[in-house]
């Protein structure tokens, strides 16, 4: 199956008389059962889930209500390095939170005590906070942030992102930040998010994400949200009712974002 065997995939064919692939979930796979498949077994469609998902991702990237909005959070900047490069060309803004946003500050020469960076990526996050100005788009960080010893710790405060202690981390966005980033909002007629802007999972840290997703949700904005952490924000925020689209998706969502040739979308596709 995931070495998308055409054996295999012949023998699954001889089980129906039509494929249709609903699992837009899956599509960022090149499975039997999602590409070789519709070699052999035709005619071959997608689902209604999977045209919903093209559509409200389509619409992003190909035909957005401007201004677009991006909104990127969670841990790694190197799991989203490519995902920042190709919004680049597209949004007006992108604000930036979560751990990542910490390799940005760093980058900036900001002591950010023991917050999560990414010693490797110091560089690409220079040359990307550059790219950004060179081509009029407002990369939007963090101005403050909320502070702790660690993931257990039973309560943070907010600081200023020149005031972390040295022994301490970044666990999530403070009220400021907050205010910058809903402000940022202000106009937007497309935002996309995807990721959390602190460890959101622990009390503690959770009030910059549910504030963001209220923020989100009250936007007249075409809205699109996409990830298993951000969905569950938006839900725990109560506001999941009041957003635009929400992807089932996690992986296939960001590699569609990046520009990226999904398999099974594209066997569908060659299929028709």
């Amino acid at each position: 199956e995931e070495a998308n065997d055409d054996g295999f995939a012949r023998s699954l064919a001889t089980l129906a008389e039509c494929y249709v692939n609903d699992a837009f979930a899956a599509a960022h796979r090149a499975h039997a059962s999602i590409a070789a498949i519709t070699r052999h077994l035709q005619p071959a469609a997608a689902g209604l889930l999977m045209q919903q998902e093209l559509a409200a991702l389509g619409r992003i990237l190909e035909s957005p209500d401007k201004p677009l909005v991006a909104i990127l959070g969670g841990a790694k900047v190197s799991d989203k390095l490519t995902l920042v490069e190709h919004l680049l060309d597209r949004v007006d803004a992108l604000l930036i939170g979560g751990g990542m946003a910490f390799t940005f500050l760093a980058s900036l020469g900001h002591a950010v005590g023991r917050s999560l960076v990414e010693p490797d990526h110091l560089d690409t996050a220079r040359r990307t906070l550059d790219a950004a100005r060179r081509r009029g788009v407002a990369l939007v960080l963090p101005i403050d942030a909320v502070v702790a010893d660690g993931l257990d710790s039973a309560q943070g405060r907010a600081v200023g992102i020149r005031e972390i202690p040295a022994g301490q981390m970044g666990l999530d966005i403070g009220p400021r930040t907050v205010e910058r980033f809903t402000k940022a909002l202000t106009g937007a007629r497309t935002i996309v998010w995807n990721g959390p802007m602190g460890v959101f999972e622990r009390t503690p840290f959770a009030a910059g994400t549910l504030a963001l997703a209220r923020a989100v949700a009250g936007s007249p904005a075409f809205t699109v949200i996409g990830g298993g952490d951000t969905v569950a924000a938006v839900t725990q925020a109560g506001v999941a009712e009041q957003i635009g689209y929400i992807s089932t998706a996690g992986g296939a969502f960001l590699e569609f974002l990046e520009g990226r040739t999904l398999p099974g979308v594209e066997a569908l596709t060659d299929a028709a």
